[in-house]
């Protein structure tokens, strides 16, 4: 008999290990989209239903690809723990941005899946997150969301003396 979560023997059963990674994941977001849905307004809440109804989608897919590989898909938890209370629109963008950089990490993983198939489906659906995360925060995305940030590089040893690459007038 196979244990919960367990699907074929071997790469098989590592590919739904990481599946069910990427679907905890996406319950968490799911549980906070929805209570940031109900504390926002407007266009902030706009963004907000899209991106629940885009972690839905994703859940769903999820919970297909665990079950049609022979394994038990992981149920949401009753409630999470969040980083912070959202109790502005600013922490509510806060706290999206964060979701989605968390959703990625989980991708980031089942990119690695033994399935072609299922490590494409990872890097579209961290490409998503990404460009959701932008568009609750317009800033410049990590190089590679997910991954830990990179030290700042040091200062360059040129003085503020140097020429710069703006002349005056231009």
């Amino acid at each position: 008999m196979k244990a919960a979560g367990e699907g074929a023997a071997g790469e098989g059963a590592e590919d739904v290990e990481k599946l069910r990674k990427a679907l905890a994941a996406e319950h968490a977001a799911l549980f906070a989209y929805g209570l940031l849905g109900g504390r926002t307004s407007g266009s902030l809440r706009a963004r907000i239903v899209a991106a629940f109804d885009a972690h839905r989608a994703r859940r769903d897919q999820l919970r297909g690809y665990i079950t049609s590989r022979g394994g038990k898909p992981v149920e949401p938890d009753a409630s999470y723990a969040l980083p912070f209370f959202p109790s502005s629109a600013a922490l509510a963008v806060k706290l999206a941005v964060h979701l989605e950089s968390g959703v990625s990490a989980a991708y980031l993983e089942l990119v690695a899946a033994q399935d072609a198939a299922l490590r494409r489906y990872a890097a579209l659906a961290m490409q998503e997150a990404v460009t959701r995360s932008y568009t609750f925060q317009p800033a410049q995305p990590a190089a590679f969301p997910g991954m830990p940030a990179q030290a700042a590089p040091p200062a360059s040893p040129i003085g503020s003396n140097a020429p710069s690459a703006v002349q005056d007038g231009e």
